[in-house]
């Protein structure tokens, strides 16, 4: 990976030490409170800068970075001069060449926000909103949060499952590696041997191909969007199929801890890998995940950017 200084950028949680995503975590759940900071970045240029499709994500760095008082840019690929031929380094230099010192970046290659931080000027901030397979940070730190907020900051005792994708999930390693820096208790995976990574990802985990074995006593259920596309690779025969050995189902959410809560990063394939009963369910955390999105993402833009 190249070389970036991480006190000025937010690229993956893997080396994030407890400590800091604990106080993350604790200024997040101040601004989830209602709390303001409308001055904290007053007079600082952030820039969303986005070569992939996103709704969520975008939106919810949007919102922080303005209650936070910051000047936002939007950034759209497919009208930019990228489509001319125009490098996602020479994109990130022009910017900051207009006094932009914060950069949220998506990007679908692997590793291209670090590389990016690696040549960014001094003063500049990159923040990681997805990029490849690798990381999603504040993803991982949202969902966090939103455990927090269910089962409380001691994570010690907490059985958590995610189910689905994990092979080709950014989603699934930065919610991994904080699991693992928060010290919970028991970190389960489950899905079909064709979608589970065959490399350290799942250092630690407890790895299992069938879900109604998983669930038994978890305290919290993550599921992952399967992408459609892995069936035209041959990944998954059906989403049938699927749905038959991996969807969240009423009878299958019974089979957990009482009082365990599900959480999907979206956007869901209804009936695919969660169902309507579930999804919209009393143990559905999933619009209070998009709602401390916002929360966190106002935490970390401050982190990084409050001079």
């Amino acid at each position: 990976m190249p070389a970036f200084d991480p006190r000025r950028h937010l690229i993956g949680l893997q080396d994030m030490p407890r400590e800091r995503m604990e106080g993350l975590l604790h200024r997040a759940q101040h601004f989830a409170e209602g709390h303001d900071a409308r001055d904290a970045l007053a007079g600082v240029a952030v820039c969303t800068l986005f070569f992939e499709p996103s709704t969520r994500t975008r939106l919810s760095f949007q919102l922080a970075a303005q209650r936070l008082g910051a000047d936002v840019l939007g950034f759209d690929a497919s009208t930019s001069s990228t489509s001319k031929g125009e490098t996602a380094l020479d994109t990130l230099r022009t910017i900051e060449a207009m006094g932009v010192r914060g950069f949220i970046v998506r990007h679908k290659e692997d590793g291209a926000v670090a590389e990016l931080a690696a040549h960014a000027a001094e003063g500049t901030s990159l923040l990681n909103a997805g990029d490849g397979r690798s990381a999603h940070p504040t993803q991982g730190l949202l969902d966090m949060l939103t455990l927090r907020q269910a089962k409380g900051a001691d994570f010690s005792k907490l059985k958590v499952l995610i189910v689905g994708d994990v092979k080709h999930s950014r989603v699934a390693r930065s919610d991994l590696h904080a699991l693992r820096v928060l010290g919970a208790g028991e970190i389960r995976v489950c899905g079909p041997a064709s979608l589970l990574p065959d490399d350290d990802t799942l250092r630690g985990c407890v790895v299992s191909h069938d879900f109604d074995a998983a669930l038994e006593g978890a305290d919290a259920l993550m599921m992952l969007r399967l992408q459609r596309e892995r069936m035209e690779d041959g990944l998954v025969n059906s989403l049938e199929d699927y749905h038959r050995d991996y969807g969240l189902t009423r009878s299958r959410v019974l089979r957990a801890a009482p009082g365990a809560v599900v959480m999907h990063p979206g956007p869901m394939n209804r009936g695919v890998e969660i169902t309507d009963e579930v999804a919209d369910g009393p143990e559905s955390w999933v619009l209070r995940q998009v709602a401390n999105g916002v929360a966190v993402r106002m935490a970390v833009l401050e982190d990084l950017l409050r001079r």
